[in-house]
Parts: structure tokens; C-alpha cells; sequence
């Protein structure tokens, strides 16, 4: 009785092994980053149009800060910067779109919350942008804080934490507000423009451009509050851990090339240097790029293409670009800001 039991143990651990040795010896399913090489085009989501984050000119080309983060991206896959398809999507679209497919990777000024994170099975790859939200006012109003709009009507993009922070901020300060919510940032706009609101209110990078866009830019102010934290970044699927990381690591690679003063411009010189992690940044030591599904040179690729993040910032948003906004927190570590990005090594 008792040999019967052990032969039948034996067999039962030799179908468990059977059953494993079969599992690890089937193909995985193919993951984001293989399915881009593939294809052979990296799939960016996008904005429809927001002055230095993302637009498209009349020739098609597009630009802007969000844009040159998936330049870099596909610059660290392919080593080619022209090797993305952007595909402009609403607010109230841009989850739905990459969680369904449409995209590999959502870069479009996209505030990192827990709900996006755990309720909507997302995946922000850091933080590219400290944010937050604020007004802009028609100059009438007569208006210089956001504590003077008791009672005021304020226009405001539906399905966005800038609605949800509006919300809030009345009532934290005891006061009433009228809110006028539309589709799309292009009708919020339209509408204070034409004088359904006095208020509009959005990200205050956000508010800079849509100043912009305005006939008569000079009638409204940005009041100087800021009422929340909206940490801006890149998204993924929660469901590819492989192509999270590599969409993490570009983001830290272009922080990690500001602080070693490796750009665009001087990129084949940083080839020749003797310092360690800066060999480690260019692939010459360590290998990394193999652990990330890329060639080795994957970092120094990402800044070729697009630049550093000092080179995108201030090309797009900067003190000398249409916008003109201080970089502020948005400043290395080392420099008075928050940027802090882990060590390649």
C-alpha cells in the first residue's frame, strides 16, 4: 500500500514538472516593443492641439514637448526620429485609446492620479512636467486672485482632473461658482472667448498656450495661483512591465543627460569621454541597453533625436520660445527644482 502511494506521489510530481517544462518552453505573447519593431513605427498618442506640448502645422508636421518625448522614444528603439505615426485624441478618448490598442504610448499632458493608476490599469513612466492648475481671466473682471471669483462662471474641459480640482477649490474656500463644462479644450475656449465665462480654467502650462489662440491675447490674465499638483507624464499599459521600463528609462535618460551635459549638439563627443557614467550613458560599459530590448547606444540615440531635457523644454515652452514659461520646478535637482532622475548603472 505504502509503494502504491509513493509511485503515485512520483507520478504526480513528474505531470506537475511535465505541466511546467511546457509552460516555460512556450512562446510568450509578443510584448509592445516587439510588436513596434515590427511594425516598424512607433504609435504616439497625442493632444489635437496644444501650443508647446503638441500641434501640426499646415505641412503636417507636428512639434511640441509631448512630441519630442516620443521622438526620443522612437529614437531609442530605431535611432530614428521620423519613425512615429501621432495620433491626436481628445481628453475624454486618450485612455480608452491606448488601453484598446490605438496607441503604444500616451504622451499628452496627462495628469498622474491613483485612479488612472489602479482603477483604470495604467502605467505613468514618471514624471516629465510639474504642473498645476490655474485661471486665466478677461482683464475686465478686474480680478488678481483666484479667492476674488466668488459667484463667477467658469468654463472648464469635461472628464479632466481640471474639473474635479475646480470642484474642490470652491468649496475648500466657502465659495459658489457657476461651471460650464464642454467636450472639448478647443469649445471651453471658443466659449470664454466669447464671453459665456469670465473664467477658464486648466493646467497653467495649458493656459499659456490657449492665451495664444486668443484674437486678443492681451485682454485676459493667468492669475498667479496655483490650486493643485498636476504631475504631467508618459503612459503605458499596466499589462507590458517590459515596455513600461523602457519608457521609464528614456524618460531618465534625458534628465540624466542635462546633469552630464550630453545634447543633441555634442553627442559624438560624448563618445570619447573618460568618465564612467558617461561611458555608461553612451553604451561604451555595462551593457544596459540589452536588459531594455535595445542596443546599448539606446540613451545616446534618445538624445539625438530629440535632445536633452533641457534642449526640449526650452525649444518648446521656455523663456525663449512663444510661451515663455521659467522652467521653475521643472529645473534640475542640482539648479532649485525637483528633476531627479536614478543613475544609469
Amino acid at each position: 500500500m505504502l509503494n502504491a502511494a509513493r509511485a503515485y506521489t512520483r507520478c504526480a510530481f513528474a505531470g506537475i514538472s511535465a505541466v511546467l517544462l511546457c509552460a516555460f518552453a512556450m512562446p510568450a505573447a509578443a510584448g509592445t516593443l516587439e510588436t513596434v519593431k515590427q511594425r516598424g513605427v512607433l504609435q504616439c498618442g497625442v493632444s489635437e492641439g496644444l501650443f508647446g506640448f503638441s500641434e501640426r502645422d499646415e505641412q503636417g508636421e507636428w512639434s511640441g514637448f509631448d512630441v519630442d518625448f516620443c521622438r526620443a522614444v522612437a529614437g531609442a528603439i530605431f535611432d530614428d526620429r521620423a519613425k512615429v505615426a501621432f495620433v491626436p485624441l481628445s481628453a475624454s478618448e486618450r485612455f480608452d485609446a491606448l488601453r484598446a490598442g490605438r496607441v503604444d504610448l500616451l504622451s499628452r499632458n496627462s495628469t498622474w492620479t491613483l485612479e488612472r493608476d489602479a482603477g483604470l490599469g495604467l502605467a505613468f513612466a514618471g514624471i516629465t512636467y510639474h504642473d498645476g492648475q490655474g485661471f486665466m481671466v478677461m482683464r475686465d473682471l478686474n480680478a488678481t486672485s483666484a479667492l476674488e471669483l466668488d459667484r463667477a462662471t467658469v468654463c472648464v474641459e469635461g472628464g479632466t482632473t481640471s474639473q474635479l480640482n475646480l470642484g474642490d477649490f470652491f468649496r475648500a474656500n466657502s465659495m459658489t461658482f457657476e461651471e460650464r463644462a464642454f467636450p472639448s479644450a478647443t469649445e471651453a475656449l471658443r466659449a470664454f472667448e466669447a464671453g459665456q465665462c469670465k473664467v477658464l480654467t486648466r493646467d497653467q502650462s495649458a493656459l499659456y498656450a490657449e492665451r495664444l489662440k486668443l484674437s486678443r491675447p492681451g485682454d485676459a490674465v493667468i492669475l498667479p495661483d496655483v490650486i493643485s499638483k498636476e504631475p504631467l507624464g508618459p503612459v503605458t499599459r499596466a499589462d507590458d512591465f517590459a515596455w513600461f521600463t523602457l519608457v521609464k528609462w528614456v524618460n531618465f535618460a534625458l534628465v540624466n543627460a542635462e546633469e552630464l551635459g550630453i545634447s543633441s549638439r555634442n553627442a559624438a563627443e560624448a563618445t570619447a569621454s573618460h568618465k564612467p557614467e558617461v561611458r555608461r550613458f553612451t553604451g561604451l560599459e555595462g551593457g544596459f541597453g540589452r536588459m531594455l530590448g535595445l542596443e546599448d547606444t539606446w540613451a545616446l540615440r534618445a538624445v539625438r533625436a530629440a535632445g536633452n531635457y533641457a534642449e526640449i523644454y526650452e525649444r518648446n515652452l521656455g523663456v525663449g520660445s512663444r510661451l515663455g514659461i521659467p522652467r521653475g520646478l521643472n529645473q534640475l535637482w542640482s539648479m532649485g527644482g525637483v528633476l531627479y532622475a536614478p543613475p544609469i548603472r
